[in-house]
């Protein structure tokens, strides 16, 4: 089995629990779920799903950095939604932030998320080791 190495930035919000903000395992990338946190203040990004939505992806970016790769480097998502009708939304700063081709994804819409956000990402990076 490949070693496990933790990725931290604190250009991302520290972990609220007991997980690392990343882990690599060989050329794979696992990004823990990502919530609207602005890293300096540790606060919830207040003007509703865009807003957060963007934020959540600036983490995700920051902790892709991190570990050496970018958001083109993703082949999956899980978005959790508080509200199945922030989809829409949600799908078009998706396209202003990924390229084709775009990464699978699942969207699941849950009863609540920490810190009563609005949305959460989590993410898989395939990012070969040696690049």
């Amino acid at each position: 089995m490949a070693e496990k190495l933790v990725v931290s930035t604190p250009h991302a919000p520290a972990a609220i629990g007991p997980y690392s903000q990343a882990v690599r395992a060989g050329d794979m990338v696992y990004l823990s779920g990502q919530i609207p946190l602005d890293p300096a203040t540790m606060e919830i990004v207040e003007g509703g799903i865009a807003p957060q939505t963007r934020r959540v992806i600036s983490n995700l970016a920051a902790v892709a950095a991190e570990a050496g790769g970018t958001l083109d480097d993703c082949v999956k998502l899980t978005i959790y939604l508080s509200s199945i009708a922030d989809f829409g939304t949600v799908n078009a700063i998706m396209q202003e932030s990924f390229k084709p081709p775009y990464p699978a994804r699942a969207t699941i819409e849950v009863s609540a998320l920490p810190r009563l956000s609005l949305v959460e990402i989590d993410a898989v990076m395939y990012v070969p080791v040696a690049r």
